[in-house]
């Protein structure tokens, strides 16, 4: 790619959200929460593709209201077409029931009650917008990792990636794992060996029947104790106890790990809806009862994390509101306890005993100090309550005019804009994407989070455009050494499905797909020349497999199957009356036969070439045998004949005579 056509792709407009609704409610909530992004309103479905692609969406809302056609097969088509966007859907209760599939399969991202609040909206469309983002990382960084990899393996996510995931995505991963360990368990069950397996386990000892039915009988209540929620209690009877029995029993069976994530999805699952409904204490418990179970499942460590946010939020805001009505003391004991909640022993400690003893400008003094603190140790937005922006907030809650106070949101603003900033020279994505929304979070000025977004969604376009310049110069190199389709995970083939999977639109995929097609249908037209209709076919395939157009190939099999009908005519034997002969030469009678007085015939077959010539010529039969065979092929290879003509070209016809002998009569 040319620089002036890097520029191009730079420069490209921000991703949009675009909303297909009547609801004047709903588009007023919308536009009033999500402000980082352009909103396209579509009024019709039949016009939803056009402004998806038009608009350069990244997240759409689909009013059901205003679908016309079934709402699971329109989510399902726009998948299929568009990737990496995400679907947010908004509807009744039995709008949801009727996309349930398409929710546990991901396709949907959320669905969203109707009527909204503002909160929710807020809510959704930045998890939206953070799932979307997460899809378009890990697409660049898969596609980064398979270029430089001389074997093409599958990318693998490193340690970081997985703890930067948002829990959309792990969500999303845990279902697809879920589903292929099903397969993989059905799959080995209707295996060709489950018959020799039979037969052998007919031979083993009762305990081990007895054992494969102790199993059996555990998972049946396991799994009726899932169905029912009991969960993890009572002891013993509860899904993850039988589960764990099952697994002990037999821990090669992949049921019972299954199951016990199917116990972990619905926990979570039910505290991620909990904290989404503000009840932040419920989710908790939820959460704490999903670490109990598996303290390293990634979706707990980030559900701790939002409930933590949550409640800081709470306790912010309950401060705040102490200290806009006077109640100066309470808006202290408040912060004093989420401080104690995020702190040391010794941090809790000193700040029970300074706020018993000082008046709120030490106290404001105090939070600036440890403010001042977490930002020389970088500890800007994280740990939950144990940050620089925490304290920040905390000496603004109850000085909101302090010009301490001010100076130190103005620093934290810089080094917040700073991190993010130093992500994106980086190139790294995901870490300039929390910085972003921590400076959202922390108020730094809306001119310099626009700059940011902007730098950010340039820094995406370039990486896309780099890797893609690197997947178009793979496959340029391997269509000129012929390379079009083997070896499976290094030929153009493989690189044109890694250009389609980054951007199926982009120019650099089009151009690949049109030259390798071209190719594909000449070696597919050298094959029929050469005969070879099975490699000819195969040709066709690879071709129809990247998408070449019909009128591209449907000449090429017409070709294929005139070919095979004149091979087949050229190959059945017609009588030699059937042509025209234009030269012959009678055969000489063997002078011994003559003298014998010996009389016979010869059933010759020969082949009439393209130039009317006779070649291939064999013996069939004769009678009698040994005498006349010679005369007769000396005779036929010296004849001549009209060459046969169909569709307009000579073809090869193969033919038959007899010729006799005999003496003549004196």
């Amino acid at each position: 790619m040319s620089a002036a056509a890097t520029r191009d792709v730079v420069d490209l407009p921000p991703e949009s959200l675009v909303v297909l609704t009547h609801d004047i409610e709903l588009l007023t909530t919308l536009r009033a929460v999500a402000t980082e992004h352009e909103i396209s309103t579509v009024g019709a479905e039949a016009d939803l593709a056009a402004h998806l692609l038009e608009d350069h969406a990244g997240v759409a809302v689909l009013d059901t209201s205003a679908v016309t056609s079934p709402v699971g097969q329109l989510a399902d088509r726009l998948k299929a077409q568009f990737p990496d966007l995400v679907l947010v859907v908004a509807g009744s209760v039995n709008d949801q029931n009727a996309i349930g599939a398409q929710i546990q399969r991901g396709t949907v991202y959320r669905f969203l009650h109707k009527p909204v609040s503002e909160q929710r909206v807020r809510l959704f469309v930045n998890a939206a917008w953070r799932r979307h983002d997460v899809e378009h990382q890990e697409i660049i960084e898969a596609t980064a990792s398979n270029l430089r990899q001389p074997m093409w393996a599958p990318p693998r996510p490193t340690e970081k990636t997985i703890k930067n995931m948002k829990w959309g995505s792990v969500a999303a991963v845990a279902a697809v794992a879920l589903v292929l360990i099903t397969w993989l368990v059905t799959r080995q069950s209707n295996s060709p060996s489950d018959a020799a397996n039979d037969s052998a386990s007919s031979a083993q000892p009762a305990a081990g029947a007895a054992a494969n039915n102790e199993l059996e009988s555990l998972l049946a209540r396991a799994d009726a104790a899932l169905r029912a929620g009991a969960l993890t209690s009572p002891a013993g009877e509860n899904a993850v106890d039988l589960y764990r029995q099952a697994l002990r029993l037999k821990s090669d069976d992949p049921r019972p790990t299954i199951g016990i994530e199917r116990v972990m999805d619905k926990l979570l699952t039910t505290a991620e809806k909990a904290l989404l409904e503000d009840r932040t204490d419920e989710a908790a418990r939820l959460t704490d009862i999903a670490r109990g179970i598996e303290p390293e499942h990634v979706r707990v460590a980030f559900l701790t994390t939002q409930i933590g946010k949550e409640r800081e939020r709470l306790l912010l805001a309950q401060a705040r509101s102490a200290a806009e009505r006077g109640r100066v003391d309470e808006a202290i004991r408040v912060l004093d306890r989420a401080s104690v909640t995020g702190g040391s022993n010794q941090q809790v400690a000193e700040a029970r005993s300074q706020i018993a003893q000082k008046k709120v400008d030490d106290q404001v003094d105090e939070f600036l100090r440890r403010a001042s603190d977490r930002i020389r140790s970088n500890a800007l937005v994280e740990p939950a309550q144990n940050n620089a922006r925490f304290f920040i907030e905390s000496a603004r809650a109850i000085a909101p005019n302090n010009a301490n106070v001010r100076q130190a949101q103005r620093q934290l603003s810089d080094r917040i804009v700073t991190q993010a900033r130093s992500a994106i020279n980086a190139g790294n994505a995901d870490e300039a994407d929390k910085w972003v929304q921590a400076a959202n979070d922390a108020g730094v000025a809306r001119d310099d989070i626009t700059a940011l977004t902007r730098d950010l969604n340039r820094m995406r376009i370039a990486t896309r455009a780099e890797s893609m310049a690197k997947l178009s110069q793979s496959f340029n190199q391997r269509l000129a050494q012929g390379r079009l389709v083997e070896p499976a995970n290094d030929s153009a083939k493989f690189y044109l499905t890694q250009l389609a999977q980054a951007e199926a639109t982009h120019p650099s995929t089009v151009l690949a797909r049109q030259a390798l097609g071209t190719k594909l249908l000449e070696e597919a037209r050298g094959a029929v020349t050469r005969q070879d209709f099975a490699a000819a076919r195969r040709w066709m395939s690879e071709a129809r497999e990247i998408g070449v157009d019909q009128a591209g190939t449907a000449a090429i099999d017409r070709e294929i199957t005139a070919a095979q009908t004149n091979a087949a005519r050229a190959n059945e034997v017609i009588t030699a009356r059937a042509l025209t002969r234009t030269r012959y030469s009678p055969p000489e009678y063997p002078e011994g036969a003559r003298v014998r007085g010996a009389q016979g015939w010869v059933d010759i077959i020969f082949t009439v070439q393209t130039d009317g010539s006779v070649g291939d010529v064999t013996v069939a039969g004769a009678e009698p045998a040994g005498i006349f065979e010679q005369a007769a092929l000396a005779s036929v290879r010296k004849w001549r004949y009209q060459p046969i003509v169909r569709d307009g070209r000579p073809v090869e016809q193969r033919a038959k005579v007899r010729i006799s002998f005999a003496m003549e009569q004196r």
